[in-house]
């Protein structure tokens, strides 16, 4: 006869406890970029998220970005996904430098590169990786990458057009995607979901269209490109958000966390007077990027 040993059930359930605990997922973000377009120091702007101690996904490659992924640590045959925020150089150009290096790893399987629609100014994401290794691209010679046939690896690009959220699932993590307004330039905001928390990353915006909002409800972290101060009627505003613009969006949307990046000399050494502005609005955390800082979530 079955007999009940409550001792014997508190040990079983303490073991699965702390069996859970120690697999729990552990996510860290790191800032391979900080900086913009200038010759400042700062790597231009770049993120790479872990997700136990394995880089998943890169979130633009910008220049200088692939040096701090070395430094890191973090191999291409481990990305699930590469995100191009837009087009502009500063966000793009070292991915040649990526694919190029990936020809010297053990990754065989096929690599997605989602980013913008083009329009009359910018290519779209498709196009803008065919005028680089298509067959008449400008690394014409490593044109196999677009094909399952490739000597290395596919890339499958991907140009993404999100009026409203659009959704990709990958292994490790959830992508949510939406137009935002950066100018003339077509845009992506993303939001990244994995297990109970999620991180946001506004990529070039003024934010004019209010789609953050839609992203950023209750983000664990908010990951703001501050390259512009409180100035008004220039045409940078078109582009970027203030610091009280960030600080609205952290607000609204309840986000516990702000990283202020993407960080020019128009910015920089003008700190206290960003976080003045911002706290009046947002009573959170807000902390300053650094190249090869991380964050764990």
């Amino acid at each position: 006869m079955f007999k009940f040993n409550y001792n014997d059930l508190m040990k079983t359930l303490f073991l699965l406890l702390i069996t859970t605990w120690l697999m729990a997922t552990e996510v860290e973000i790191e800032v391979l970029g900080s900086g913009g377009p200038e010759i400042d120091g700062r790597a231009s702007a770049s993120y790479l998220l872990w997700i136990d101690g394995k880089a998943r996904l890169l979130v633009d490659s910008g220049s200088g970005s692939m040096l701090r992924f070395e430094q890191s640590g973090a191999k291409l045959e481990d990305l699930e996904a590469i995100v191009l925020t837009h087009l502009h150089i500063d966000h793009v150009v070292d991915l040649p430098s990526y694919i190029k290096a990936g020809y010297f790893t053990p990754r065989t399987r096929p690599l997605p590169i989602l980013g913008p629609v083009g329009n009359q100014y910018f290519p779209g994401t498709d196009q803008f990786i065919k005028t680089l290794f298509g067959k008449k691209g400008a690394y014409r010679y490593m044109s196999d990458v677009l094909t399952p046939q490739s000597d290395s690896f596919q890339i499958i690009p991907e140009s993404i057009d999100a009026p409203n959220l659009i959704t990709r699932h990958f292994k490790h993590f959830a992508l949510k995607v939406i137009n935002v307004n950066h100018g003339i330039v077509p845009a992506l905001g993303l939001k990244i979901d994995f297990d109970n928390k999620s991180i946001v990353i506004s990529g070039d915006t003024s934010n004019v269209n209010g789609q953050l909002e839609k992203l950023a409800e209750n983000a664990d972290l908010f990951i703001a490109h501050h390259a512009i101060t409180e100035i008004h009627g220039t045409y940078a505003n078109n582009l970027h958000m203030t610091p009280g613009i960030i600080a609205d969006v952290a607000n609204t949307s309840h986000v516990k966390k702000v990283l202020l990046t993407h960080r020019m000399k128009r910015t920089i050494g003008k700190e206290e007077k960003s976080l003045k502005i911002m706290h009046k609005k947002y009573k959170g955390e807000i902390v300053f990027a650094e190249d090869r800082m991380k964050i764990k979530l």
